[in-house]
C-alpha cells in the first residue's frame, strides 16, 4: 500500500484530499503546519483542532510540524519588505515551496511515504518531455496552479492533487456524504497569519517604526495634489475603493512612490500591455528551453483571479523575462506572480 502525507487545515478541501486518497488505498498520514509567529493566534490552534478532528474521523495518523521561524524569516519578513517597497507581494506562493511542500517531503521522508498531498485546486500533469508541471484544475473559477508555479521538480513528481479533478460544490457533496466535519466550512479568503485582512495592522505591529504617515494624492495626468491618503503601504494598483477622495467620479491608483511617500491616481482603469519580470521558476520547460533572446507564445497571468491572455513571452536575461499581451491587462502590479501557461500547463513564472 502506497503511503501519503496530507497537508490537513481542517477545511473542507485538505479533508476531502484525504478521504478521497484513503478510498483510492492509499496510507493516509495527516500534517498540519504550525506557522503562525503570534504563539496565542486563536486562528491556528482552531485550525490545528479541526485537522484532528478530521484525523480521527478518518481514523489515520496526524502530525504536527513547527515551521514558526522558518515561516517568519522566509514569509512574514519579505512580506514586510516588498510592502514597505510600494509593492504587492504574494505571500502564498513563498509559502507553498519553503514552507508547505517542504515540511510535507521532509515528513514523507521521515516516515518512508512516496507520495505528498494538498487540497489545492490544480493537477499535476507530466509532459512528453518529461518534466512535470502544475496545470489547471477541473474548474476555472477555483484553478489554483497558479500559486503553485515555483515548485520544483521533486516536489511536483511526488505530489498528489486529487480535489483537481472536480468543481467546488461537488467536493463539499463528497465532504457531506462521507460525513466529514468540515464539510460545509466557509472558504478562507484572507492571508493567514494576516488577521481581518488588514495589512496596515500587520505591519504596523511588525515595524511601526517605519510606517509612512499620511501623504498626498497625485494625479497621474498633471501631478497636482488630489487629496491627502494614510500611508502608501494601505494601497495597490488598480485599486477603487477605499480612497477617501471626492472627485465626483471613480480614480485608480495608477502606481505608488514609496520613497516620497506619494499615491497617483488616475482618472481611467490601469491597463498595460507588457510587463517585465524576475526571479524565474522554470516548470514546464527547463532553463535552457528559453535561451535568453528566445521567445514563445504562452497564456499569461498576472494575478490569482486574472483567467489569462494570450502573449508572447521573451527571455530578456539570466533571471528575467518581458512579455507582450495581446490586449490590455488591467493591473499589472509590482510584487505579485506572473505566471506563463502553454496548453493549460505552467511553462514558468515569475515576480512582475
Amino acid at each position: 500500500m502506497a503511503r501519503v502525507v496530507v497537508g490537513l487545515s481542517g477545511g473542507v478541501d485538505s479533508s476531502a484530499a484525504a478521504w478521497l486518497l484513503k478510498q483510492r488505498g492509499y496510507e493516509v498520514i495527516g500534517m498540519t503546519a504550525r506557522v503562525c509567529i503570534d504563539r496565542d493566534a486563536v486562528w491556528e490552534k482552531e485550525e490545528i483542532e479541526a485537522a484532528a478532528r478530521l484525523a480521527d474521523h478518518l481514523g489515520i495518523r496526524h502530525m504536527i510540524t513547527d515551521c514558526r521561524e522558518t515561516f517568519d524569516r522566509a514569509v512574514a519578513e519579505p512580506f514586510v519588505t516588498e510592502y514597505l517597497a510600494g509593492r504587492t507581494p504574494n505571500p502564498c506562493i513563498v509559502c507553498n515551496r519553503e514552507i508547505k511542500w517542504k515540511a510535507l517531503l521532509q515528513c514523507a521522508d521521515e516516515i518512508g511515504a512516496e507520495h505528498v498531498a494538498t487540497g489545492h485546486y490544480a493537477r499535476i500533469r507530466r509532459l512528453p518531455g518529461g518534466r512535470f508541471a502544475a496545470a489547471c484544475s477541473a474548474t476555472v473559477k477555483k484553478d489554483q496552479s497558479y500559486v503553485l508555479y515555483r515548485l520544483t521538480q521533486e516536489a511536483l513528481s511526488r505530489t498528489l492533487l486529487p480535489v483537481g479533478d472536480y468543481e467546488k460544490p461537488e467536493i463539499r457533496r463528497i465532504a457531506e456524504q462521507a460525513g466529514l466535519p468540515a464539510a460545509h466550512t466557509p472558504d478562507s479568503q484572507d492571508i493567514c497569519f494576516v488577521s481581518g485582512n488588514d495589512y496596515a495592522a500587520f505591519l504596523n505591529k511588525r515595524v511601526p517604526e517605519r510606517m509612512p504617515g499620511e501623504g498626498d494624492y497625485l494625479s497621474a495626468a498633471d501631478g497636482r495634489v488630489l487629496g491627502r491618503h494614510r500611508g502608501y503601504v494601505h494601497y495597490t494598483i488598480g485599486q477603487r475603493k477605499g480612497l477617501g477622495v471626492a472627485a465626483g467620479h471613480p480614480l485608480y491608483v495608477s502606481a505608488i512612490r514609496p520613497e516620497r511617500n506619494e499615491v497617483f491616481l488616475s482618472d481611467e482603469d490601469v491597463y498595460g500591455d507588457a510587463l517585465d519580470c524576475h526571479d524565474l521558476n522554470f516548470m514546464g520547460i527547463a532553463d535552457d528551453e528559453l535561451p535568453v533572446g528566445a521567445s514563445r507564445p504562452a497564456v499569461g497571468k498576472v494575478r490569482y483571479a486574472h483567467t489569462g491572455t494570450p502573449c508572447v513571452i521573451t527571455r530578456t536575461g539570466r533571471d528575467t523575462l518581458h512579455a507582450a499581451f495581446s490586449e490590455p491587462v488591467r493591473a499589472i502590479t509590482p510584487g505579485q506572480a506572473a505566471v506563463f501557461y502553454e496548453d493549460g500547463a505552467i511553462l514558468c513564472g515569475g515576480t512582475i
